[in-house]
């Protein structure tokens, strides 16, 4: 099975916009903005055709995709500019910094877990491979471990927030997480299977059947991606 890619792995890291911009500037010239905040965040496409999906309409997916993930990538460029800008204010109050930063960590957690469910949409079938192999040692069988990801999703119905099967790399342990908005992730978690829960996800196809949308996704789970994902934290985790 192919490797995840560089770039993935990279951009999970939070390490892509440095990289990507070191060396921008002329030899011994400083960069006119700091590189951290550049604001040069570009929306990925979506590596499936939305209009092929099991349950989930075009209409839906390219709604989401266009005013809720790409309006946070804009959001986030705009943070990282506003960022730029008051670090050479002297006279503004730590508290006005405190808030744009508190941004930057929710639309940084909105782009990032979108392009993770994107990402992880496009398949078909069942949880197989190093996927199967991680939730049958943790939960004792496929069927358990999904169980236990459909009940968090539940307890997120019609309000906000996603489901996030992750290795904790501090652990070494995959684990279902709940997350009422952006910027609840567990510390040194490893997103591999990431569910949208808010209502913009489902609305529009299923109104309150939050239930018939996990159903949905279910049908459309892309393993070998999710898969990639758990090899190349099986790798890092070996050293």
């Amino acid at each position: 099975m192919a490797a995840i890619s560089r770039r993935d792995a990279l951009a999970s890291a939070g390490t892509l916009g440095l990289l990507s911009l070191a060396g921008t500037a002329g030899a011994g010239e400083p960069p006119t903005r700091s590189p951290v905040f550049a604001g040069r965040h570009e929306p990925r496409p979506l590596p499936f055709d939305p209009g092929k999906l099991h349950g989930l309409s075009e209409k839906l997916i390219r709604s989401h995709w266009e005013n809720n993930y790409v309006g946070a990538v804009k959001a986030l460029n705009g943070v990282e500019e506003r960022l730029a800008a008051l670090l050479k204010d002297t006279e503004s109050p730590a508290f006005v910094y405190g808030d744009l930063k508190r941004e930057e960590l929710i639309r940084t957690g909105s782009v990032v877990l979108h392009d993770r469910y994107f990402g992880n949409l496009g398949g078909e079938g069942r949880a197989s491979g190093k996927l199967a192999e991680l939730v049958k040692a943790a939960w004792g069988s496929v069927d358990a471990w999904e169980a236990e990801f459909r009940k968090t999703a539940g307890a997120l119905a019609g309000g906000s927030g996603w489901v996030i099967l992750a290795i904790n790399l501090h652990t070494g342990e995959p684990h279902n997480y709940w997350a009422w908005d952006h910027a609840h992730n567990a510390a040194s978690g490893f997103p591999l299977l990431v569910l949208d829960m808010y209502e913009h996800a489902y609305h529009m196809d299923y109104g309150a059947a939050a239930a018939r949308y996990v159903d949905a996704f279910f049908l459309n789970v892309n393993w070998d991606e999710v898969n990639r994902r758990a090899e190349w934290v099986e790798r890092a985790l070996r050293g």
